[in-house]
């Protein structure tokens, strides 16, 4: 391939041909190349002057040189996909210093081209840019999904989780230092999610669920929606190709009829918009496959059944005071009305801005033929930063003046890199104080003095409280929400006012706040601070704390002969008491270290209940498996009750199969005839619970048994049996079985439990 230098033709002498007739003349390789290059001429010259398409111009004939030859997975030319990617940021009108930094994006990684060479051929900007880029071309997510255990190819999970959060901090640091980067980057990935099939299903799988995890939640929290839904629709397509196939032939099917009700509908709000004098662009607006999907899930109707996939959207030619106007046209025009699942139907974002910077007014009302329509309204300069984000504010970089609300919009991402410079440095905190913290919905709350605050979904008011200093946090005594006194574990919803209780006197957290089984805190950044405060105390009370909370939930647990010095290597430690010191400042929690004695290494989300080990090739049957033969007889002994997550054995009984015992279990342990023990182990099948007998002492008082019930009910754990004996010393032992389904359900329960009023104690019932 001969590639010449690339130069726009002047205009001729007398004057006839202008700009927009000048054609550039480039030797590429091939014709899509050459017609993808000149669209985005085309874009370009309607909005930058002639040195900045020059500029454009030269990276192209630049990034086709060095990749000549290099072909993408699909066989087509590597540069197309440069070129691809520049088009994307020129339909956002950058400048093109960033389109030229994409053309060029993959030079210094994928050919001998050096920073130098940029740098002296299109100047410091662009070069800077590029480095930026391919500092962020390693980032591979490769463990945000849990692992098979059973899976014998599976990474070290220390080493990926490392890797996943030195390159989420290059992410950062590169959006706090030049957006311009990510917004490269976010261009990178949406057009390789375009071609994504020209890939093997394990990396197709791979690079969808990075994106659906990290990119498009990045894009929101950007307030770039253009992107967002972009790359959402198009991980969807990949990770349930199934669900996706089925919404796209749902809507394909009623494609005519939402097109005609849509096109009557934007007449007929148009005509009413221009009798009050308001010049306004009525659209369709697209409900996009994904959300579908997740209004489905949501509600749990099928999309045949779903009324709100109609909307249009309002941009009118005016001020703020207009969108109230055309509010009220719509308003008279049609009912307003709650959506059938019992969403708001009105919801003010000009009022109250999202954090991202998003502004709308959005209603819901009963459109033509007795129809539910979405209708959105805003303004020119609205719609633009909705579409663009921080996109639309970039330029202030470059211009003289300062730009507020660029600065408002990325005003987390640095907040977050302070939050990460007081953090303990473990890679796994980082990586999920960005997914608990950044890329999860938010709610959006205000002070008492009503400023707003945004935190992620199912935060607490200890959440808030640390959120506005750490002080007010440590000193947090209770909470009013809307007024009202509310427990500090009760979840926050949108619109709430939310005003701490604070103590006078000096004073620090509890430790129950950073047990995860009682939702105190749920938010990365708050427990941060509490295991801060931890940390600072005296090491040898940490110890102490830390060995009476490990021995204390290996005894709920029933879990016995438990060498705790076997997890050390786990958690990196030395010395038990390290590990206790841990445990003491809150680090770790004492039910980590417990059902990893007891050999749960699943995550919360997971289900273990029983089956035997097996060959790799053989099918894992639901229930009780044995290995070498099937369909056996199979129980669970109740003299211990094993749950799943507990160390267990088989012993081959004579008419009875084989009953399922704790190791620990004494019946098992004095057994004469030790040849009918086999080996069972806790497998992946389908969820399934076991009969398991607690013991709960108490004071003795009215309504005891009654608050013991609830909540087990509450936790939607279900009660088989329960007794209760009251004592001449005026206490009460209660005595109950419970389904439960994993030690993890077992050791939340027992910890709530613990909680009640009067109870001095509770655990497994192993008499």
């Amino acid at each position: 391939m001969i590639v010449s230098n690339s130069r726009l033709m002047p205009a001729s002498a007398n004057g006839d041909s202008s700009l927009d007739d000048a054609v550039p003349v480039v030797t590429c390789p091939s014709p899509k190349t050459a017609s993808l290059f000149a669209r985005l001429i085309r874009t370009t010259r309607g909005y930058l002057p002639i040195a900045g398409v020059d500029l454009i111009d030269r990276a192209y004939v630049r990034a086709c040189a060095a990749h000549q030859g290099q072909e993408r997975d699909s066989g087509e030319p590597y540069v197309n996909h440069c070129i691809e990617t520049a088009q994307i940021l020129a339909d956002f009108r950058l400048e093109s210093v960033p389109i030229a930094a994409a053309l060029l994006h993959d030079v210094l990684e994928d050919t001998p081209t050096t920073p130098d060479s940029i740098r002296e051929e299109f100047g410091d900007e662009v070069a800077r840019l590029v480095e930026g880029v391919t500092k962020l071309s390693t980032i591979g997510f490769a463990d945000l999904a849990p692992m098979d255990p059973s899976d014998g190819r599976r990474r070290d999970r220390a080493k990926a989780q490392a890797m996943q959060a030195e390159n989420l901090r290059k992410l950062f640091l590169a959006m706090a230092d030049d957006i311009r980067v990510v917004l490269i980057k976010l261009a990178d990935r949406v057009h390789n999610m375009r071609t994504l099939q020209a890939l093997d299903l394990d990396r197709r799988t791979r690079i969808a669920r990075e994106t659906m995890e990290i990119y498009a939640p990045l894009a929101a929290r950007l307030g770039i929606w253009q992107l967002k839904w972009q790359l959402e629709d198009l991980s969807f397509r990949h990770l349930e190709p199934v669900a996706y196939r089925r919404i796209s032939r749902n809507l394909a099917a009623t494609r005519a009829d939402r097109e005609r009700y849509i096109a009557q509908a934007v007449a007929k709000l148009s005509a009413e918009l221009g009798k009050a004098g308001l010049r306004a662009q009525v659209v369709g607006r697209p409900k996009h496959i994904y959300s579908i999907y997740r209004k489905t899930v949501r509600t749990g109707l099928d999309v045949s059944q779903l009324h709100d996939l109609l909307g249009v959207r309002v941009i009118l030619e005016g001020t703020d005071a207009d969108c109230y106007t055309g509010l009220g046209i719509v308003h008279q025009t049609w009912m307003p009305i709650p959506t059938p699942t019992g969403e708001t139907g009105f919801r003010d974002y000009i009022a109250v801005p999202k954090e991202n910077g998003y502004r709308s007014l959005h209603t819901t009302v009963l459109g033509p033929e007795a129809t539910l329509l979405e209708v959105q309204i805003r303004t020119e300069e609205m719609h633009r930063d909705a579409e663009f984000g921080v996109a639309a504010h970039w330029r202030y970089k470059e211009g003289k003046s300062r730009d507020l609300k660029f600065e408002e919009r990325i005003a987390w991402i640095r907040q977050l890199l302070d939050w990460q410079t007081e953090m303990s440095g473990s890679a796994q905190e980082f990586v999920e104080s960005l997914k608990s913290d950044v890329f999860r919905d938010q709610v959006y709350v205000f002070t008492p003095r009503g400023e707003l605050r945004e935190l992620p979904t199912g935060s607490t008011p200890l959440d808030f409280a640390y959120r506005i200093h750490t002080d007010i946090g440590h000193r947090c005594i209770g909470a009013k929400v809307n007024g009202r006194l509310v427990s500090l574990d009760h979840q926050i919803n949108n619109g709430d006012v939310v005003e701490i209780v604070t103590s006078k006197a000096p004073r620090g957290p509890s430790r129950d706040w950073l047990n995860p089984s009682l939702g105190f805190v749920k938010t990365t950044h708050a427990r941060e601070k509490i295991r801060q405060w931890f940390k600072r105390q005296e090491r040898a009370d940490n110890i102490e704390r830390g060995k009476d909370l490990i021995e204390r939930e290996l005894s709920r647990l029933g879990i016995s002969q438990a060498k705790i010095e076997d997890v050390l290597p786990h958690f990196k430690l030395e010395k038990i008491d390290d590990l206790y010191a841990a445990v003491g400042c809150g680090e770790i929690s004492a039910q980590t270290i417990a059902l990893r004695l007891a050999g749960d290494e699943a995550s919360p989300e997971e289900d273990l209940p029983v089956s035997a080990p097996v060959a790799p090739d053989s099918n894992v049957i639901e229930g009780l498996h044995v290995m070498g033969v099937g369909d056996l007889l199979t129980r669970l002994a109740r003299c211990c009750s094993p749950v799943p997550g507990d160390p267990i054995l088989g012993f081959i009984t004579r008419g009875n199969g084989v009953t399922v015992h704790r190791r620990d279990c004494p019946n098992v342990r004095n057994l004469r005839d030790q040849e009918r023990v086999v080996s069972v182990e806790w497998g992946r099948v389908q969820q399934t619970v076991v009969p398991t007998a607690i013991r709960l002492e108490a004071w003795d008082r009215d309504g005891l048994l009654r608050d013991v019930a609830a909540l087990v009910a509450e936790d939607r754990v279900n009660m088989t049996s329960v007794s209760a004996v009251t004592h001449p010393d005026h206490t009460a032992t209660i005595k109950a079985t419970l389904e439960i389904a994993d030690l993890r359900t077992l050791s939340r329960i027992l910890t709530r439990l613990e909680r009640i009023k009067g109870v001095r104690s509770v655990g497994r019932d192993v008499s």
